[in-house]
């Protein structure tokens, strides 16, 4: 069931976006060559309980997951590109980690992710990341009254097409309220003038990812990671959005 929030609600959801956005921008600044995946965990979940805030994650068990993901946080790195399980794994000079990360907020969830360069960066790298955002950016301008959910998916897709990577349908955006994954499904690509017609007080996370060299994914022996078919590399940018009577609101903009 598809829920709209009143003005009120919106305004409650604030915390949570910005709790969210202050666990990446400190993952940002503490990802470094060396650190531990099972650190930036740990730093996401200290953070958590300082907060007193709830772990999206920590007992998530869809029907696609293998067991109950275990952790705070979302880590993908270079061919992983979806619900990365951090691991015993010391980043290197030149890797690309995608962080994905949600949270509730006296109830409220905001969800977001943000993909990012370690060291030394390679220009492929630089263009897959950026346009992810520029994707990103596109849907949530017309994310707002007198649209259809299919222009914000178009958005998406016209830009990665445009850029010349292919876009996978698997997983998308979706609905975001009081848990984490509600309707609707927001897809990477779509037809638009089409679909949900975009109402104030509708709340989604949207976020575009892409592999640079394929659009086809396989879970990895973790039973949770999703990495490229064919080795390449994967970004991933998200925000939790809420449409309103003006401008659309990003719940979980960093600084």
């Amino acid at each position: 069931m598809i829920e709209l929030r009143t003005p009120a609600e919106i305004e409650a959801m604030r915390p949570a976006g910005r709790f969210v956005a202050s666990v990446l921008t400190r993952l940002q600044a503490e990802a470094r060559v060396g650190v531990n995946l099972l650190e930036l965990d740990r730093i996401a979940h200290a953070m958590i309980r300082e907060r007193g805030a709830t772990s999206c994650y920590i007992d998530y068990h869809p029907s696609f997951g293998a067991m109950p993901f275990g952790k705070v946080l979302c880590t993908s790195v270079n061919d992983a590109v979806l619900h990365g399980l951090p691991h015993d794994y010391a980043l290197r000079d030149g890797d690309m980690v995608s962080f994905d990360f949600a949270a509730s907020v006296d109830g409220w969830v905001a969800d977001s992710a943000v993909t990012l360069i370690v060291g030394t960066p390679r220009a492929e790298d630089e263009r897959l990341i950026a346009t992810t955002r520029t994707a990103l950016d596109a849907a949530i301008a017309v994310a707002r009254p007198g649209f259809k959910l299919g222009d914000v998916s178009a958005a998406i897709g016209d830009v990665c097409r445009e850029a010349g990577y292919g876009v996978n349908l698997d997983f998308g955006g979706h609905g975001v309220g009081r848990t984490m994954h509600g309707d609707p499904h927001v897809p990477n690509d779509g037809r638009p003038h089409r679909g949900l017609k975009l109402r104030p007080g509708l709340v989604i996370a949207i976020e575009p990812w892409l592999l640079e060299t394929t659009d086809e994914i396989v879970t990895d022996q973790d039973g949770w990671t999703l990495r490229s078919k064919d080795g390449s590399r994967g970004a991933h940018s998200e925000h939790t959005v809420a449409v309103t009577d003006g401008d659309p609101v990003v719940l979980t903009a960093r600084d």
